[in-house]
């Protein structure tokens, strides 16, 4: 399996990472250097290049004795992640509107078909979806420079949205929340850069981060 990706290191790197962000390993986690490496089938050298990798984003700790422990959640942290959404989406929304291509058109469009209401407890794939219609928005800006820090935005987020879905919600919110996919979409196609940040800016204020914010006893 290792060898779909360029080192060892890359391996360890993706799977470890792929596991806190949907919560296998969760906040916290104890993560012994010597059973992982078993775990994956490599030495402890490749493992320990991918937990540094994974320490400068924040995502976990290295202690003295160089285990490492899934960085744990904070409302401070879910604040800084929801005020930079707010400001980034609508932007990323705006934009879209002004410069999507006809490809752009059709990526939208189909990210949007495969859209469904999350569950309470959704797999990696229902995640998947929501990141992909957002992520075609994103793409649509053709702002390189704005698109890689959402996707980091959306990276760090993951883990909080999490948090937010411990919250069940009854189906006018989850009707809503599609309703403001679709006002974004047409937003968008049509050109109305300030429709589609405005729809963008509310679907943030009533997203699972702002949830998962409010759960850890945080003000947005």
């Amino acid at each position: 399996m290792a060898d779909i990706y360029t080192t060892k290191s890359d391996f360890a790197y993706a799977l470890v990472r792929d596991k806190i962000l949907t919560n296998e390993y969760g906040p916290d986690t104890v993560l012994n250097q010597a059973v992982l490496a078993r775990e994956l089938g490599i030495s402890t050298t490749p493992l320990r290049e991918a937990l540094r990798r994974l320490k400068s984003e924040g995502l976990v700790e290295l202690d003295a004795h160089r285990d490492a422990r899934v960085s744990g959640l904070s409302a401070e942290e879910a604040r800084d992640l929801l005020e930079m959404r707010r400001a980034l989406d609508p932007m990323a929304a705006a934009l879209a509107s002004e410069r999507r291509a006809t490809s752009d058109i059709a990526a939208m469009r189909a990210a949007f078909d495969r859209l469904k209401p999350l569950p309470d407890r959704p797999d990696p794939g229902d995640l998947a979806a929501h990141r992909e219609f957002h992520r075609a928005i994103y793409t649509a800006a053709h702002n390189e420079v704005l698109s890689a820090t959402l996707d980091g935005l959306w990276d760090k987020a993951d883990r909080y949205r999490l948090v937010g879905l411990r919250n069940r919600r009854d189906q006018p919110e989850r009707d809503e929340t599609s309703a403001e996919h679709r006002a974004m979409l047409e937003a968008v196609i049509a050109g109305d850069g300030h429709l589609a940040a405005t729809v963008m800016r509310d679907h943030i204020r009533g997203s699972l981060g702002a949830k998962a914010l409010s759960s850890l006893g945080g003000h947005g």
